[in-house]
């Protein structure tokens, strides 16, 4: 059996991090990466995991780059503080370990999201996936502010079993986070984003909202699914007056 490091960001997680802890249980070494907490989750995860280290959060890559290397054992299972692992995703990623696939350096395993009280079963989150069981000296995240995926020298592998995501907290919370995203991600399209015209600010916000509520059946949803399709639709146009303003300095 092949041993394993569980990673854990957090940053202000106390509602979270006993019970992320507790789903990673089955790893020989549990690190938690905080980002200077303020509401104890450093004092719990203490507590609780392997080893705590600490470090000022940047954006999300680049605080996982940063830990992957401090990992004490070669495969890793990054876990966000809001997800939690099944006990069948946990026997299926423990049956892997025993004889892993030597050509294979990780693996994506997909997300049960849940929003605003319910299960979402449509609205462009069905298929939901992540790289997140890997090798640590083959796997790095790209260095991008927002939604960076794993880049990976060598084979990757689909597990069947997923987790359980819960990515809402609040209603007022959730916007603020995507609020956040969108100051990121108006860094990232600086450099690949031209004049910026009514296509931008209109036509794009639009499609945002018409992709998740239409063509991916937000609408089967309900009002959890009207509301995914709006918030997408604004955190696209927040994206772009953000960029508008970084380019005028008045951020």
């Amino acid at each position: 059996m092949h041993k394993l490091t569980a990673i854990i960001p957090t940053g202000n997680e106390i509602h979270n991090i006993e019970a992320v802890i507790a789903s990673v249980d089955f790893a020989d070494e549990i690190l938690v990466v905080d980002s200077l907490s303020t509401d104890g989750t450093f004092e719990k995860a203490q507590e609780l995991a392997t080893k705590v280290i600490r470090r000022d959060y940047q954006y999300s890559a680049s605080q996982k780059n940063w830990a992957i290397p401090q990992a004490k054992y070669e495969w890793i299972l990054l876990v966000d503080a809001d997800e939690r692992v099944t006990p069948e995703l946990k026997a299926e990623i423990l049956d892997i370990l025993k004889n892993p696939d030597p050509k294979t350096v990780a693996y994506s395993i997909g997300r049960i999201n849940n929003f605003m009280g319910e299960r979402v079963h449509y609205s462009g989150w069905r298929n939901d996936k992540v790289i997140r069981l890997f090798k640590r000296d083959f796997c790095k995240y790209e260095d991008k502010h927002v939604h960076a995926e794993i880049i990976a020298d060598g084979d990757i592998g689909h597990l069947n079993h997923k987790f359980i995501h819960y990515s809402y907290t609040t209603f007022d919370k959730y916007i603020e986070k995507m609020n956040r995203y969108a100051t990121w991600q108006a860094k990232d399209y600086d450099q690949k984003t031209g004049r910026l015209t009514p296509y931008h600010f209109v036509v794009k916000p639009f499609w945002g909202f018409f992709k998740h509520y239409i063509i991916q059946s937000g609408f089967r949803d309900g009002v959890v699914g009207l509301t995914i399709g709006y918030v997408q639709g604004y955190v696209v146009y927040m994206r772009y007056v953000k960029l508008w303003l970084l380019r005028r300095g008045r951020e």
